[in-house]
C-alpha cells in the first residue's frame, strides 16, 4: 500500500470495487476520505460509484477471464465485492495466491447463493431458521411448497433487492411464482428456495462489523419491504433486550465462521418466542442507508475502516431516532431531472442522497430521503414527507 505505479500520487490503499451501485458509491466516498485509490467496476458505464472513483472498468463480473485480468492488471490491496453476481471461484483463486478479498472469498462464495448461507446457518451452526427446500424445476418447487406449507415464500437463491421474491398463497400460485423467480434471478444457475412463511412480529437488519479487535454492532434497523424490496428503514428498531442479545449472538457466530473484516448486513425475523435467522450480506446493506444520518460513522465509514484496519470508536447515534424513505422512479427514461430537493431539506433534520443512476425504470430506487427526530414514528413520518417532496421530472 502506498505509491501509485510510477507516479507522484500517494494513497493509503488501492481498492478494486466489484459492483458500482448506490451502496458502492457511498463506500467509495468513505474510502476516499481515508486516502484510498478506488477502481470501480460494473457492467455498464457511468454507474453511481464510478462517478466518485479514480478509475472505472466496465465488464460483466460473471466473466471469469475478464475478472481475473482486471485484478491482475490493477494489483489492488483489497478486492471489495459490492454485488453478489461475481465469478467467486476467481476470488478464491486470487485469494489463495495472496490477494485480500473483503471480507473473504469464502464469504463471497457462501453468500452469492442463498442456499449455501442458509445451509451454513441451519445445518452447520444450528441457528434457528424457517423450514425450507430448494428447487431447480417446477415440480421440485411444487414439492417444496407442500413441505414448507401455505402460505410460503419463493425466491431465487441469487438475486438482489428482493427481485424475484413472492408469497405463494396456495398450490395454484406455485407456477407463477416459479416463473417470476426464474425471470428475476441473477447469475447463470436456475435454483430457487421455497421457505416457510414466518408470521413474525417484525424484521430487522443487524449491521455487524467484524474488526481485528472483535465484533461490533450498530443499533438494530427496522424496515418495510414491498415486493421484496426495501422502502423504509429506521433506527433503532425497538426490541426486547433478550431478543437483541440473541440476534447478536447468532450474527457473531455466522460472521466469525465466514471470517475476514468488514460490515455484514444480517437479517432476522423477530417473533414473540425469539429470533429467526433470515439472510446475510457481507457488505453494506440497503436498509443501512439510514446510518448516513443516524450515526456519526455510517455503515460505509465502518466498512472502510474495518477493511483498512483502522480504529472504530464506540458506535452510537446522532439523535434518538433516524429513518430513511426511498425515492422511486415510475417509468423508463434516460432524460430526467430532480425537483423539490430544497423543499425536502427545508423540513429540517432531513437530508437527501441522489444516487446518480443514468436511467430510470418503474420501481427503481433513484435516491433516499433521511431524517432524525425524537422518536421512531416521528422520524419515519419526516423521512416520508421529505421523500414525497423530491419529484422526478421526465423530459
Amino acid at each position: 500500500m502506498g505509491k501509485d505505479d510510477g507516479s507522484a500520487m500517494t494513497f493509503t490503499a488501492k481498492i478494486l470495487l466489484l459492483g458500482s451501485g448506490e451502496l458502492g458509491r457511498e463506500f467509495v466516498i468513505s474510502a476516499k476520505r481515508l486516502g484510498a485509490y478506488v477502481i470501480a467496476c460494473d457492467s455498464y458505464p457511468g454507474a453511481p460509484a464510478m462517478q466518485m472513483a479514480d478509475e472505472a472498468e466496465v465488464f460483466p463480473m460473471l466473466d471469469a477471464d475478464r475478472l481475473r485480468a482486471v485484478i491482475e492488471r490493477h494489483a489492488p490491496d483489497f478486492v471489495v465485492p459490492e454485488i453478489e453476481a461475481i465469478r467467486t471461484e476467481v476470488l478464491e483463486e486470487v485469494e489463495a495466491a495472496g490477494q485480500i478479498v473483503v471480507p473473504s472469498a469464502r464469504a463471497a462464495a457462501m453468500t452469492m447463493n442463498r442456499d449455501r448461507i442458509r445451509d451454513l446457518a441451519a445445518d452447520e451452526l444450528g441457528l434457528r431458521t424457517s423450514r425450507y427446500r430448494y428447487a431447480e424445476m417446477l415440480e421440485q418447487a411444487q414439492d417444496g411448497a407442500a413441505f414448507a406449507g401455505f402460505p410460503c415464500v419463493m425466491k431465487p437463491v441469487m438475486s438482489s433487492s428482493g427481485k424475484g421474491q413472492s408469497v405463494v398463497r396456495g398450490p395454484g400460485d406455485v407456477a407463477a411464482a416459479w416463473d417470476y423467480a426464474v425471470a428475476n434471478m441473477r447469475g447463470d444457475r436456475v435454483r430457487v428456495i421455497v421457505e416457510q412463511f414466518i408470521d413474525f412480529d417484525y424484521e430487522i437488519t443487524l449491521l455487524t462489523v467484524r474488526t481485528r479487535e472483535g465484533v461490533l454492532f450498530c443499533p438494530p434497523i427496522g424496515h418495510v419491504q414491498e415486493a421484496g424490496d426495501y422502502r423504509e428503514s429506521w433506527q433503532p428498531a425497538p426490541m426486547k433486550r433478550e431478543h437483541l442479545a440473541e440476534a447478536q449472538a447468532m450474527a457473531t457466530r455466522v460472521v466469525d465462521d465466514l471470517g475476514g473484516y468488514g460490515i455484514f448486513g444480517v437479517e432476522f425475523f423477530v417473533c414473540a418466542d425469539g429470533v429467526i435467522f433470515s439472510e446475510l450480506s457481507p457488505r453494506p446493506h440497503d436498509t443501512g442507508m439510514v446510518t448516513s444520518i443516524g450515526q456519526p460513522l455510517s455503515e460505509f465509514d465502518l466498512h472502510a475502516r474495518a477493511v483498512l484496519g483502522l480504529p472504530i470508536p464506540k458506535i452510537g447515534m446522532n439523535a434518538p431516532a433516524a429513518a430513511s424513505a426511498v425515492i422511486l422512479a415510475d417509468r423508463h427514461s434516460a432524460d430526467f431531472s430532480f425537483e423539490g430537493i430544497g423543499d425536502a431539506l427545508a423540513l429540517g433534520r432531513t437530508d437527501v442522497r441522489i444516487f446518480g443512476k443514468p436511467t430510470t425504470r418503474p420501481g427503481r430506487r433513484m435516491g433516499v430521503a433521511l431524517a432524525t427526530d425524537e422518536d421512531v414514528d416521528s422520524a419515519r413520518a419526516l423521512a416520508r414527507a421529505a421523500a414525497a417532496n423530491v419529484v422526478i421530472r421526465y423530459r
